[in-house]
């Protein structure tokens, strides 16, 4: 099938549940404050899609240029406790504005904020998930943003295209919007000239990030085209369609009408799935278990679980239902998973027999470090849905 064959399937699909995700730079006026005029048709958007029977969620940036704008500040601080003061400040104001709008089409609004422990907790994370369903169920419109009101760098996203994937992720949506103030993804930086937008990437066939040059952060905003297509390879190894586009009235009717607007990401054929989903994006190594040939090919090729026979070396600190990395001698990771043992039990037992685990620590908990339940593997699935893990997350790069 061609891809343009392709991508018109895909938009043909029944869709139940969208996530719209909204950047800084959409809303937020290069004075200062918000283009009021974009939210109101950010609004309409969300209006639309209610009037069709569709679901909606609304990821939204801007309580830091917000907060900017109020108190006077030209410039984006670096310190955290100054963007924590202007994020305390600015959220008020976005929220309220969303709410004045919303409100003018009978649409209530629920508040939604999250950290990155909200998410890698899993106890949390299905806590936030029956939140959103239960705003959902009563007809309000869940706007989500980070809370960087008590963000610290453990504990961020970094920027709100990966909270959008996640929180898409999390609540099993149909569809993924990320407006932007480009109308979609280019060859190259379309301000070096000799840039040509592409209308449709197919994941099963080819990584984003391989597709194009990309490069700049918006003034405003913590993200940009990187961070986007680090986000869409995520939710294409979920097997959830994307669409970059730009942010402007009407985007959503075009879309859903099976336009090809910005650029549409066919998600991968191979795709995560239930508590899978969660393992591999929404939480973070612990540490990694260094795997030797049998059991690379063991997990990889024959669907198997990580014995302690097939560990070579153990990293990280690390408690027993922790999440890990198996990677090879190389360092190329290969699987993620729930540990059944801690990085000082791993350390005695790592290369042996499974029946000599109890003679040596005087109990077993399990046969398997990893069972093959609580393990995804990465091969096979786009390498940036798995990303590098940022600086300062647990010392683990993966």
């Amino acid at each position: 099938m061609g891809v343009e064959k392709k991508a018109k399937s895909v938009l043909s699909r029944p869709v139940k549940r969208v996530l719209l995700k909204v950047g800084s730079g959409v809303i937020a006026a290069s004075q200062g404050g918000l283009k009021e005029e974009m939210v109101e048709a950010i609004a309409h958007e969300i209006g639309f899609l209610r009037k069709r029977g569709v679901e909606a969620i609304l990821v939204s940036s801007g309580a830091v240029a917000c907060g900017m704008s109020i108190l006077g500040i030209k410039k984006r601080p670096s310190e955290i406790p100054k963007k924590q003061a202007l994020a305390a400040v600015g959220q008020a104001h976005l929220i309220r504005t969303y709410e004045r709008y919303f409100m003018r089409l009978g649409i209530c609004v629920g508040q939604v904020l999250l950290t990155r422990d909200d998410v890698e907790n899993r106890r949390r994370y299905l806590n936030a998930k029956s939140a959103m369903e239960e705003l959902l169920r009563m007809g309000i419109l869940p706007i989500v943003n980070e809370n960087d009101t008590v963000m610290v760098e453990e504990i961020k996203f970094g920027d709100n295209d990966r909270l959008s994937a996640l929180v898409a992720i999390m609540m099993d949506v149909d569809l993924v919007v990320m407006l932007s103030t480009v109308d979609g993804l280019y060859t190259r930086d379309p301000r070096m000239g000799n840039a040509e937008r592409i209308r449709v990437v197919d994941c099963s066939r080819a990584d984003p990030l391989d597709v194009c040059e990309v490069e700049g952060v918006s003034a405003l905003g913590t993200g940009g085209m990187a961070s986007k297509l680090v986000a869409v390879s995520q939710l294409a190894s979920s097997g959830i369609p994307a669409v970059i586009a730009k942010g402007e009235k009407g985007v959503m009717e075009r879309i859903l009408s099976g336009e090809l607007v910005g650029t549409l990401f066919i998600p991968a054929a191979k795709r995560v799935m239930g508590k899978k989903r969660w393992i591999a994006f929404a939480t973070h190594p612990a540490g990694r278990l260094v795997i030797d040939d049998g059991a690379y090919a063991a997990i990889v090729k024959g669907g198997k679980s990580l014995l302690p026979t097939g560990v070579v070396d153990v990293e990280g600190k690390f408690d027993r239902g922790d999440v890990v990395s198996c990677v090879t001698v190389d360092g190329r990771e290969v699987a993620r998973g729930l540990t059944n043992y801690s990085v000082e039990e791993l350390s005695k037992i790592k290369g042996l027999k499974t029946f000599e685990i109890e003679s040596v620590l005087g109990y077993k908990h399990s046969d398997e470090i990893i069972h093959r339940d609580n393990m995804v593997v990465c091969e096979g699935i786009l390498d940036s849905a798995f990303g590098g893990v940022a600086d300062g997350d647990k010392g683990i790069r993966t």
